[in-house]
């Protein structure tokens, strides 16, 4: 709801596509600045209390928007900077949260956990987005905001009803700059690794640019209003919540290279498509696909990086997942908004998508020539 309202809002301020992919960019900044080091400290202290402080942080930040939106003197940089506030938040928790996982369930049920997860995540996209859209159309954005606020409420209550404290591994208790550096010694040497960071980087700079493609789509594609974004955005969550069953009940085993690399040219030969398509119906299913693409190949990487990596390390490689997928994203909101703007809507799609195509075909033709194992078993 927070993503749709905040879209929204932007573009009535505005009425840029530029300026919604900077206000998108801005919050994703910090998590590229700082994922790092939200990682390193989940290696030093007790993930539990983390998130506990994080999601505390970012229910603040949704009841302030909330109230500056009521208030009815909101204005563009209010905008941008409580969006900087929640990134920071997130900056910290998405590498204590993902490497809490492995805490709560252990190595041998991880990639099921992980699809779980994403299961329970894109659910709320699923119902999140199409509420939001009836109640921006009919109450304005600013209920959106706080009831969003409400909603870390719930959060609060089950992390405090949590008994799993999250402790860290005495051996990843290393200052901050010495666990960064053990961290990226960790990736560079092993070619799974570096193979999942690097596709990360190319397919989340220019292909998972949703936030920013789906609402100018929306409106200058199709011709829709806010509901009609609402619904396109929970058909995304539809496909992902689907592929996260899917997965949740099949997958056995650590993902093989080769999964990544199909999802990510699918994600990217969609996002192409979704460029050309005209039709409402045509672009909610198109949405469905690229949502189960984008869950196969998040938890893919996520799960692939977790179970190459040593409990000790756990939380400062979860930081470089995180810097590699949310941290790139203001480089690609940019790169749409600004393409969106000078070139149209349809040719940013063209233009991010095919790209994208011809990022994933480099790193696969890289990894091949370095002998990486594609299917089941661990590079050599």
């Amino acid at each position: 709801m927070q993503s749709v309202g905040q879209a929204w809002l932007v573009l009535e301020l505005t009425d840029s596509p530029f300026h919604l992919g900077l206000v998108t960019a801005l919050q994703f900044t910090s998590i590229l600045l700082l994922s790092p080091v939200g990682g390193a400290l989940s290696d030093r202290f007790p993930k539990r209390r983390i998130i506990l402080a994080t999601q505390a942080a970012m229910m603040a930040q949704a009841f302030v928007l909330a109230a500056v939106v009521w208030s009815g003197r909101v204005r563009y940089w209010h905008v941008a900077t409580l969006a900087s506030i929640y990134g920071l938040g997130r900056a910290v928790d998405i590498p204590a949260r993902q490497s809490y996982i492995t805490d709560l369930v252990g190595r041998a049920d991880l990639p099921n956990a992980v699809a779980l997860n994403s299961v329970v995540f894109n659910g709320a996209r699923i119902v999140g987005p199409a509420v939001a859209g009836l109640l921006i159309a009919r109450f304005g954005v600013g209920l959106a905001f706080f009831l969003n606020g409400l909603s870390f409420v719930a959060v609060l209550g089950a992390l405090v009803a949590t008994r799993t404290p999250g402790d860290p591994d005495p051996a990843g208790r290393l200052g901050l700059r010495q666990g960064i550096w053990g961290a990226l010694d960790h990736a560079t040497r092993t070619p799974s690794a570096a193979f999942t960071l690097s596709m990360v980087v190319a397919v989340s700079i220019l292909v998972l640019n949703f936030n920013v493609v789906v609402p100018l789509v929306a409106r200058d594609v199709l011709g829709e209003g806010a509901h009609g974004f609402g619904l396109l955005m929970s058909s995304l969550g539809a496909g992902a919540v689907a592929a996260g069953i899917t997965l949740t009940l099949f997958r056995r085993g650590r993902p093989t290279l080769w999964s990544l690399a199909a999802a990510a040219a699918i994600l990217s030969a969609g996002t192409a498509t979704l460029g050309l398509v005209s039709h409402f119906a045509a672009a909610a299913a198109l949405l469905v696909v690229l949502g189960g693409c984008q869950i196969v190949f998040s938890t893919g990487c996520n799960t692939t990086l977790q179970l190459d990596t040593p409990d000790a390390l756990r939380g400062r490689v979860m930081g470089l997942y995180a810097l590699a997928n949310a941290g790139m994203t203001p480089f690609g909101s940019l790169l749409i908004g600004a393409l969106a703007e000078r070139v149209g809507v349809r040719a940013a799609c063209a233009l991010g998508g095919g790209s994208g195509l011809i990022a994933v075909t480099a790193l696969v033709l890289i990894g091949r020539r370095a002998g990486m194992v594609w299917g089941r078993g661990r590079e050599r």
